[in-house]
């Protein structure tokens, strides 16, 4: 099956890479940017005598004539210029973005005007462990980001369990490959090493994100108070989630009775670690609570879990396949 990447020069377009080019029925196919004119090695030197391939300037009519399957590797508020002309096409579509994560009026108040508003709400959301039938049967799976994925695989289980009259606390903390390729004063090592610190605090864009996405699977919709911390490594993330139950559980007997089958969430009863999942495409999940505080605490690999293997497991499914082919599973560390 022919497959292409548009974005290929970022870290996420390189985890793609990693993963197709060692895919038994995904065969790369096409490799673009938005300037184009240059081999996949010299983009990303790890790739020399791996995979030779010259990455073009991107074109609509190249991914119609060269795919059946594109990963859209963009940028937000890029994307959606794109995708919009492949609607009408054979090519089935995974946006990494966030152009069609979130409902139109949603996405519209917390990013820009959306460009495609035929499609804007028909993208389906790439959380496989609670859209997998409808991913299936998807012409554009829109794939969840780093910080989304892991505070909603983590405290989903417990909606049911929770108090939505008092808010939901997430302080989330990710590797610095989170934000791009691009080298920013915030990014810079000089900056960033020995250093920790919040952004965006109670103002970031993936809180309406993870309630709109609670109220579509439960149909409520708790306040979430989120905050993100950038933290000096490379790589993995570590969401830590407060809430205040209304009934006595036990946190760790829920998290495995609701993830019983699904055999990329790990449910672990001591807390979690970046280490343990950095390089797979696994979740962890902890849980314990003190008489109705609850806490939960999620980790994944950010560039991979919270972006690259999730978008190839998602395509997995739409092309009819098993979805854990070519997944990674086995951590960078002892």
């Amino acid at each position: 099956m022919r497959v292409g990447i548009v974005g290929a020069s970022g870290y996420t377009g390189l985890e793609l890479v990693k993963l197709i080019i060692s895919h038994p029925v995904f065969k790369l196919s096409y490799l673009a940017t938005t300037t184009g004119d240059v081999l996949i090695e010299t983009l990303h030197p790890s790739l020399l005598d791996v995979v030779t391939m010259s990455v073009e300037k991107a074109s609509v009519d190249a991914v119609k004539n060269s795919c059946d399957l594109v990963f859209l590797a963009l940028p937000h508020k890029a994307s959606m210029g794109f995708a919009k002309e492949l609607w009408d096409s054979d090519v089935k579509v995974v946006d990494l973005s966030a152009d069609y994560r979130l409902m139109q009026d949603t996405y519209e108040k917390h990013y820009c005007e959306h460009e495609d508003a035929e499609h804007a709400d028909d993208g389906v959301y790439g959380l496989l462990e609670y859209y997998r039938e409808d991913i299936k049967n998807a012409k554009l799976v829109a794939s969840p980001g780093c910080y989304p994925t892991a505070t909603l695989l983590g405290i989903l289980p417990f909606m049911p369990y929770i108090d939505t009259d008092a808010p939901l606390f997430v302080d989330a903390k990710s590797g610095v490959s989170g934000a791009g390729k691009s080298c920013t004063e915030t990014t810079h090592f000089v900056n960033m090493n020995d250093n920790i610190f919040a952004y965006n605090p109670l103002k970031h864009r993936h809180a309406p994100e993870i309630m709109e996405k609670i109220a579509d699977i439960y149909g409520i919709s708790p306040k979430v108070h989120f905050v993100p911390h950038l933290v000096p490594m490379t790589r993995g993330e570590l969401v830590s989630i407060y809430a205040t139950l209304k009934s006595d559980i036990d946190p760790i007997a829920i998290l495995k009775s609701h993830y019983e089958n699904e055999p990329f969430i790990r449910i672990r009863e001591m807390p979690v670690t970046t280490k343990n999942v950095s390089g797979t495409h696994f979740c962890d999940i902890f849980a314990v609570r003190d008489g109705n505080a609850l806490f939960v605490s999620s980790s994944i690999d950010n560039i991979l879990r919270g972006a690259s293997s999730q978008a190839l497991a998602a395509a997995n499914l739409m092309c009819g396949l098993n979805e854990s082919l070519g997944l990674p599973i086995i951590a960078y560390t002892p």
